[in-house]
Formats: structure tokens, C-alpha cells, sequence
């Protein structure tokens, strides 16, 4: 007895929609915390936190570029590592902490 074969369906297309929204988000993230820390004269700080906003939403950009052509290669991507899920999650917090130290 064979087993069919597996209809995904429109779910890995829903994940790669899912990742490029949420780097758009990241992105609109890291565009406000620039605009807010160069708005009415610089500081040290606010170019620091800048640049950190900036650098982790390149790391952001990288592990979700690499999930969307996983998911984008073949029919039955690989479960997403835990390193990278790791990444995702500590360059997105950390963009919520530095745009929040800027608005402060």
C-alpha cells in the first residue's frame, strides 16, 4: 500500500508571506529608530543605538532570507533550526529595545 503523495497546499507559500511581512515590519522598525535618532541633531547614544538597530536588522534579514528560499526549494522544507529560530527571536526583541531606547 502506498501512501499518496503530500498536497502542502498553500501553507509553505502562507510561511514565506509570513517571513517577508515580518522583515517588513523589521524593516519599518529599523527606519523609525534612524529617523528618530538623527531627528533634531545627533547624539553618541542615539547614533549607537542606531547602528545596533541597523546591524541587527541585517541579522534579521539573513536568517529570514535563508528560510524563505528553504522554503521556496522544495515541497518538504526542513523544520526551521533552532539556532536560526533563536536568531530571528533575539534580533527582533533586540530591535524592540534599541527603537524603545530611542523613543525614551
Amino acid at each position: 500500500m502506498t501512501e499518496p503523495a503530500r498536497d502542502p497546499g498553500l501553507q509553505p507559500e502562507r510561511t514565506r508571506l509570513a517571513w517577508r511581512r515580518t522583515t517588513l515590519s523589521a524593516t519599518v522598525a529599523a527606519i523609525l529608530a534612524a529617523k528618530t535618532a538623527l531627528h533634531g541633531g545627533t547624539s553618541a547614544a542615539g547614533v549607537i543605538a542606531c547602528a545596533a538597530c541597523c546591524a541587527l536588522w541585517l541579522g534579521f534579514l539573513l536568517v529570514a532570507n535563508r528560510r524563505i528560499r528553504a522554503l521556496a526549494a522544495t515541497d518538504r522544507p526542513t523544520a526551521l533550526a533552532p539556532r536560526q529560530a533563536t536568531g530571528a527571536v533575539l534580533c527582533t526583541v533586540a530591535i524592540a529595545l534599541c527603537a524603545a531606547a530611542l523613543v525614551v
